[in-house]
């Protein structure tokens, strides 16, 4: 089949929606016009070319990837961005100090000049995307067949130089379907982006840890941000001279509030999903890279929490990777027992007996699931080892500087005044960023119970040379003294884990001392490529090439098999709408959630002093009085709601948009019986849970008398 033949089968098949459940998927807004019949049954009121234009403003004009980890929105006329209080929570936490603490006590501009610069934060907005399947398609025939993934990389970044040249735009191209499809993405990215106001994080993040992925919700989970401009209303770096950025599109913000069956919206960039993955992989992480990835996790969350709640600064330096960690920590939880009690591997498996049976006349395709089960079986004895690299040995911060310190140090010793001042500059650096979550006694306990935890978990016959060496050299009986003796001598003799000695090592760096030093022994050990080769080679490496292959294939058979049925593809980081209800849901038998939560519920959990569950004064009083101005409904106020649309990480901070292009809530968590939706989607128990536009504008109005940053917009009643 030629190219052109085999694009228009596959357009045809993306674009088919006939029977499609409206609430499962993350579309892309390009092609968002076949969805539109069944959007429009929903509740929706605008046309497709509202949602994606290229040629006049439109709603993907007032979407941004913030910082390339969360979504925002625009919501004035003055470049003002609404996300969730955990994606802007570096941010805060890094502007706070126990003189100044915006963390705890929140923070609202009241002027332009107020407004806090953020160093390194960015916003990208969409521009365009095309497909270029043809011109990949076409670059890879000339290469042959076994260099085709390693040229894809060339290929791709070429396609996009190309889609810009002559532009300041930035583009990148993304595959889809297992690269069975190519996409450009063409951004205007934008650098100078300040803060301009927080609640309390005992708002932004009420319910802590325990009331995360869960329902019922109460977090007032929102930060303000604003993009500047150049004079010109074109990108430019930070400068005291800048100006609110002028967007194409901002949204209106509604606070009519919303009832069940009403039509919602979500606009963002989900980051990773893998709905297309095989029964062996459903189980392998289930029984082996999740369980690991939770523990090693608590090793770290307990080890800091101990020390977070006993030294105010530390708990403000460590706060957003705390709170990182802690989040998919639970994750994996919900995961796994999400993905057993939904029983998604005996899904998966039935659905691939059919997929087999399918195959019995397509010999081309006829091996495909024996295949996946042989390269899962080869690599099983191995994952939790890999796991334990990338979450346990390469988690201790002081391991990752050490390994960037030698290049820096290189240039500093043997390089030329340019590069000398590099790497003096960039040795500052990384001590500036290590010393800030430095803590001897709680990273002595992290990695000596990290190296415990492998010693115990990991099977003899796959310990390193250098971990059996330690072991035969410090052994005292048992894993963790033999380990806890390691790390003291590893303290007491290295020039460069002590933030005090490595700022003396750094008057005098010497290649030939860092080489010899007994911390830089031990990371070098573990710089990944070389623990690859050593330890892991082939197994992971030859995994990872035959997955890929299988996946190409598999998705190609799928897309054969299914014929006009759609199938959406998963999510990778680009511009997606999702589309669906304001929804309850019974979580179990005799139960049934209601579609909003209110601030009676709010102050019904109330502990005060809590880390949790505390809640500042004016809040408690405003609350006890009533006050809550034009944003209250039936003697309270709400303060979130649950929709059945199809999000995952990444989509933190997505608008929630009513069928009339209006902003009704911010996007920010999942629930826990649909933990497994990265996975498979769940149409019964899937919900985001949002925050409310009403209780956001209460926030910055009545609580934060932000009175500047309510007249920016443009509010519909």
């Amino acid at each position: 089949m030629n190219i052109k033949k085999k694009m228009s089968m596959l357009l045809l098949m993306f674009f088919a929606v006939i029977n499609v459940n409206a609430d499962e998927g993350m579309w892309i807004p390009m092609l968002i016009g076949k969805n539109y019949d069944a959007m429009k049954k929903q509740g929706f009121k605008l046309t497709p070319e509202d949602l994606y234009n290229v040629n006049k403003a439109s709603i993907k004009d007032a979407i941004v990837s913030f910082g390339g980890f969360c979504t925002a929105e625009v919501v004035s006329r003055s470049g003002l961005l609404f996300t969730n209080h955990h994606c802007g929570y570096d941010a805060i936490a890094s502007n706070s100090t126990v003189e100044d603490n915006i963390l705890d006590n929140g923070f609202w501009a009241k002027s332009y000049a107020q407004e806090k610069p953020i160093p390194g934060l960015f916003v990208n907005f969409l521009v365009r995307m095309d497909d270029v399947t043809a011109k990949v398609n076409s670059a890879l025939a000339a290469v042959p067949e076994a260099k085709r993934a390693a040229a894809m990389p060339e290929i791709t970044q070429k396609i996009a130089e190309d889609a810009v040249k002559g532009t300041t735009y930035e583009a990148v191209v993304k595959d889809f379907y297992k690269a069975n499809q190519f996409f450009v993405f063409i951004y205007q990215k934008f650098n100078d982006v300040r803060l301009v106001g927080t609640p309390p994080q005992s708002i932004g993040k009420f319910g802590g840890d325990t009331d995360n992925w869960e329902w019922p919700r109460h977090t007032g989970d929102f930060s303000v941000f604003r993009v500047y401009a150049g004079k010109d209303n074109k990108p430019a770096m930070y400068s005291e001279i800048n100006v609110p950025y002028v967007p194409k599109k901002h949204l209106p913000v509604s606070i009519k509030g919303v009832k069940q069956d009403d039509f919602a919206m979500i606009f963002g960039y989900p980051g990773r999903t893998d709905r297309f993955l095989t029964s062996y992989g459903v189980s392998l992480a289930t029984e082996e890279v999740s369980p690991t990835i939770v523990k090693l996790r608590d090793i770290r969350l307990k080890a800091w929490k101990e020390q977070m709640d006993k030294d105010v600064q530390y708990r403000l330096n460590l706060s957003s990777k705390y709170a990182q960690v802690a989040n998919y920590w639970k994750y994996f939880i919900g995961q796994t027992e999400q993905l057993k009690s939904h029983h998604v591997f005996e899904e998966k498996q039935a659905q691939e007996a059919q997929f087999t049976s399918w195959t019995s006349s397509k010999p081309q395709f006829t091996s495909i699931m024996s295949d996946y089960q042989n390269i899962y079986a080869k690599y099983k004895p191995y994952a939790k080892h890999r796991t334990y690299l990338g979450e346990g040995l390469l988690a201790s911060d002081w391991v990752k500087m050490v390994q960037q310190l030698r290049q820096a140090v290189y240039f500093a010793e043997k390089g030329s005044p340019e590069d000398k001042a590099k790497g003096l500059k960039a040795m500052n650096g990384l001590l500036g960023y290590y010393q800030s979550s430095y803590n001897e006694q709680v990273d002595k306990k992290i990695f000596s119970k990290i190296l415990s935890a492998f010693y115990d978990d990991i099977p003899k016959d796959q310990h390193p040379k250098f971990i059996k060496e330690i072991t035969k050299k410090y052994w005292k009986g048992a894993p963790e003294a033999t380990f806890t003796s390691y790390a003291e001598e590893l303290w007491n003799s290295s020039a460069l884990i002590s933030p005090a000695k490595l700022q003396e090592f750094i008057k005098k760096p010497s290649l030939e001392q860092l080489e010899k030093d007994p911390a830089y022994s031990y990371a070098s050990n573990l710089m990944p490529e070389l623990y690859m080769k050593d330890n892991l080679y082939p197994y992971t490496v030859d995994f990872d090439k035959a997955k890929a292959e299988l996946d190409t294939k598999y998705l190609k058979a799928l897309l054969e098999k299914n014929g006009n049925a759609p199938i959406y593809p998963d999510a990778n980081s680009t511009m997606r709408v999702s589309y669906g209800n304001v929804k309850n849901y019974s979580p179990k038998d005799g139960i049934t959630y209601n579609i909003t939560t209110t601030m009676d519920g709010m102050v019904a959990k109330y502990v005060p002093k809590d880390t949790e569950f505390d809640l500042p004064a004016n809040l408690l009083q405003a609350y006890k009085e009533k006050n809550f101005g034009p944003y209250g409904n039936n003697g309270t106020l709400t303060v979130g709601f649950i929709t059945n649309n199809d999000i995952t990480g990444g989509n933190s901070g997505s608008p929630v948009i009513n069928g009339k292009g209006e902003l009704i809530g911010l996007a920010f968590d999942g629930n826990w019986e649909a933990m497994s939706g990265d996975i498979a989607f769940d149409k019964d128990f899937k919900r985001t849970i949002c925050v409310d536009a009403r209780y956001v504008l209460w926030c910055i109005d009545v609580l934060g008398g932000a009175k500047n940053i309510i007249a920016e917009l443009d509010i519909k009643k």
